[in-house]
This record gives structure tokens, sequence and C-alpha cells, in this order.
């Protein structure tokens, strides 16, 4: 069973989309479930994480600096298979142990990005282990509709580029590592929602609603240029001599832009959508 603690910050997670207060507040967490390896009985611990340009999300078994793993790595080392909630999407998961050259340049990331990290591992005599979660199935988000579901994916990348905008205002005189690889895990994540958008929901709604096509041609249109700001992003931020504030720039332009392109579609759609059913 979860502490206290731990219990609270779980109800608040699930009432409020992820968004939680105190330590984890405007941070990225996830609740992770995983199996007793005793006892085989589910247990949810909320867990702070970190993007991986792979597509996966690291979580890492720091117990504080405990001399002692963490009860959900031990349970993940006798079943791999988790539940992972972001608060937009459940999924199922598989967790992976990074080992050797792997783990050492994540944690390093990691610690970049929060010295806390390193606080931890120098109070133990432990290698504090880096898990990987790679996704293996799950659908679209949980939601009263499919208009309430699309604006849940959108809140998604809101959170994701407000926290890397924090991120990049407090960027030292080099961009650190962790945040290339947040910049570059929101961009593939944009580039997949839109193609995904253009394909098959935008082809869907102009079968069944053809007077929705001057709308639709300006949401693709919205998509090309969002994709430009993307290109740009990933090659300021590829360029391990980029200036920091170019870094923000190019940041601020994709947020305002898509800040824009996600409200026309929310005022366009929803109503649609949820007329749809």
């Amino acid at each position: 069973m979860p502490n206290d603690f731990n219990r609270q910050i779980i109800d608040e997670f699930r009432a409020n989309e992820g968004r939680v207060g105190g330590p984890f507040e405007g941070g990225r967490l996830i609740l992770l479930t995983t199996t007793g390896a005793r006892s085989g009985a589910p247990h949810t611990t909320p867990l702070g994480y970190l993007p991986d340009e792979s597509g996966r999300i690291l979580v890492i078994a720091s117990a504080g600096g405990a001399p002692r793993h963490p009860d959900w790595f031990r349970n993940i080392q006798a079943d791999p298979h988790v539940t992972v909630e972001d608060g937009i999407f459940t999924y199922p998961a598989r967790a992976v142990v990074l080992a050797g050259a792997e783990r050492d340049a994540a944690f390093t990331r990691a610690a970049e990005a929060d010295p806390g990290w390193s606080a931890y591992q120098a109070k133990t005599t432990r290698t504090i282990p880096v898990v990987a979660l790679e996704r293996i199935g799950g659908g679209p988000p949980q939601a009263a509709s499919w208009g309430a579901a699309l604006v849940r994916i959108h809140d998604a990348f809101r959170r994701e580029l407000a926290l890397i905008r924090r991120e990049a205002a407090t960027a030292g005189p080099r961009v650190g590592a962790q945040l290339r690889v947040n910049c570059l895990a929101v961009c593939q994540g944009l580039h997949h929602h839109h193609t995904h958008e253009d394909d098959g929901m935008f082809v869907g709604l102009a079968a069944q609603r053809p007077d929705l096509a001057p709308t639709l041609d300006r949401l693709r249109d919205e998509h090309v240029r969002v994709a430009a700001l993307v290109d740009r992003l990933r090659a300021v931020v590829g360029d391990q001599d980029t200036d920091p504030a170019e870094v923000r720039r190019q940041v601020d332009q994709l947020t305002d832009e898509l800040e824009r392109h996600l409200a026309y579609e929310e005022e366009q759609l929803v109503p649609v959508l949820d007329a749809l059913g």
C-alpha cells in the first residue's frame, strides 16, 4: 500500500489530470504501477521522469540515496510488465533496466538537469539504476467525448512546452544534454500527432462534414508552419555550439504558434467531434 504522502499525490494526480502541488509541482510526473514481487498485488508509486529521444521515458531508482533499491524497482526486476499513467494516457509498458554506458549517459543527463540526482548517488554505495519504460499498447486518452480527448492531448503538449520553456529560460551558458532530448522528444510527439490528424481524423471528418473543408485546409496549413518551426528547433538543439538564447527564441516561437493553432482547432473541431459522439 502507498504511504500517506504517496497516497495524497496519487489522489491529487488522478483528480487533476496529472497536475499536483508540493515537491512535484510544475515537474514531470507519472504514476507507475508494478506487481509486488512477493504479494503479487499491484503497487502504484508517483515518480519523476525524463523524456528519452527514442520515445521512451526514464525513471531513476534513487530512493533518496537510501542503501537499498526502492520497492518498485525490485518489483520490476521480478516482473517488468507495468502500467504508466501520465495524466492524459494510461498504458501498458515494459520496464528495461539500463546498463553500462547507456545507463551512465542517461544518469549524467539527469544529473545535469537536476543536481539532486548526483547528491543521491553520493549518499549511497549502490549504483542508482536508471529504468526505461517502453510503451507496448494503449489507445486514446480516457475522456467523456472525442472532443474532450483532443483537448487532453493538446493540454499534454501545452504542459510539456511550458516545462521546456522554463528549462530553456534557466539554461546556463551551454545547452544541456537533457534539454536537447526534451526538445527533440516534444518535436517528435508533435510530428506524430499532426501526421495522425492529417492522415486519419481530418480524412474522416472531411467525409462526414464536407462543409469543414476550409477549416481543415487551414489546420493543415498550420501543421506545415508548425513543422517548419519544429525542424528549426531540432536544428538549433542539434548544434553543440548553439547559444541558449537562440534555443529560447525558437522554443518561444514554436510555443506561440502552437498555442494559436491548438486554440483554433479546439474552437472549430471540439463541438463537431462531440456532436459525432
